[in-house]
């Protein structure tokens, strides 16, 4: 029976990586569908760009076919996509501080539009003014996280993912994860305390 081997059941993203690996377009095409939304989401945060969103996303989906055969079933697909998907974003944070060093104000107004409102049934045009205003505050103390503790934050409280799943995806021990959300958060918080 598919998707079992020898009483063990194994995970829809597995059976759909190896039919991927001998050459099933559908299956790989099932794999894109499952993912493309959960990480062009955690791109689009990270980096506050729709544009580099889309890229990357473009980017991890092209690195996972080319290493399918690298995927090590022992790990939750998932963290093996996240993992991918979160260093491409840590690379272009890095290269874009190492480039521009006033970047901050040019992505602004784009990730703007992207930023959802949330929506409610008594919204009035002075609380969504406000509401926005919020978000756009918020939004612009995320941006001045330093990459490592950024990476961290989006994937915890903008993807719910556990302390012990980050410190999957990043490759690094839970106590260095706990450190980096306290640290992120206490760094947010100086940051909004002055402008809320």
């Amino acid at each position: 029976m598919e998707g079992r081997e020898q009483g063990i059941v194994i995970p829809i993203e597995a059976r759909l990586a190896r039919k991927a690996l001998k050459g099933d377009q559908q299956a790989f095409a099932e794999i894109v569908g499952l993912y493309q939304d959960k990480l062009y989401h955690m791109a689009f945060r990270m980096l506050g760009s729709r544009q580099e969103a889309e890229d990357v996303v473009q980017e991890a989906f092209l690195r996972v076919y080319r290493n399918l055969d690298r995927y090590d079933e022992g790990m939750k697909f998932s963290t093996w996509i996240y993992r991918i998907a979160t260093n491409l974003c840590i690379d272009r944070l890095r290269k874009r501080k190492a480039t521009y060093s006033l970047d901050a104000e040019s992505t602004e107004h784009e990730g703007l539009d992207g930023y959802a409102v949330i929506p409610s049934d008594d919204r009035t045009p002075e609380s969504e003014m406000l509401l926005s205003e919020t978000q756009r505050i918020v939004r612009q103390a995320i941006d001045t996280l330093p990459a490592k503790y950024k990476s961290v934050m989006v994937l915890r409280y903008l993807h719910g993912l556990s302390l012990q799943e980050i410190g999957e995806v990043l490759d690094m021990p839970v106590t260095t994860v706990k450190t980096r959300v306290h640290r992120g958060r206490e760094y947010l918080r100086k940051k909004l305390e002055r402008k809320l």
